[in-house]
């Protein structure tokens, strides 16, 4: 049975899944689990084999980018709708919504620069302990600050000291006045 020119043109303009692996380094598992979270689209060829638009390698590495920035598949999926019909971004369409990553990519810069700053110096002392250091934590103070690592979520050593020494729960030494670093 003979195809018809448009069935024919568009099998011609559309990749078997084993290309947009070897074109993208994506394994197949990652396009089938992208297509199931509504990131890509496949057609399926007579055979029920995936058959991807060659404009899905764009869409590929448009979400690994934004993947790397640290967005989730949620706010990948929710960037991509803002697209007209679906389509492949373009670089106008990168430009524009990478734009608006922008502060996300600042505040984790700033965090992992904190991170930095605080962890090479809280293992020097040597206790290994966030429970029980002398130096960044006497008495567990940032615990009663609130949940989470609180240096981490911008809460300073001298804050939390203080905030613990209002309330009265700061354990003082006797022996050594505690010295507390900023981060």
């Amino acid at each position: 049975m003979p195809s018809s020119p448009a069935k024919l043109q568009d099998a011609q303009t559309r990749l078997p899944i084993g290309e947009v692996v070897r074109r993208s380094g994506m394994a197949a598992s990652a396009l089938r689990f992208y297509e199931e979270q509504g990131l890509l689209g496949s057609q399926r060829s007579e055979g029920g084999r995936r058959h991807y638009a060659r404009g899905d390698l764009r869409r590929i590495a448009f979400i690994r980018a934004a993947q790397t920035v640290g967005l989730s598949l949620e706010q990948i999926r929710a960037a991509m709708s803002q697209l007209p019909d679906g389509r492949t971004p373009n670089a106008a369409d990168w430009q524009r919504l990478s734009s608006g990553w922008r502060p996300v990519l600042d505040q984790r810069i700033a965090e992992l620069i904190q991170l930095r700053d605080t962890l090479s110096a809280c293992i020097g002392c040597g206790c290994l302990s966030l429970s029980k250091c002398a130096l960044y934590n006497p008495a567990d103070a940032a615990a009663k600050a609130g949940p989470g690592a609180r240096y981490l979520l911008g809460d300073s050593a001298q804050a939390v000291m203080d905030g613990a020494a209002k309330s009265g729960r700061a354990a003082k030494s006797a022996a050594a006045p505690v010295r507390v670093r900023k981060p």
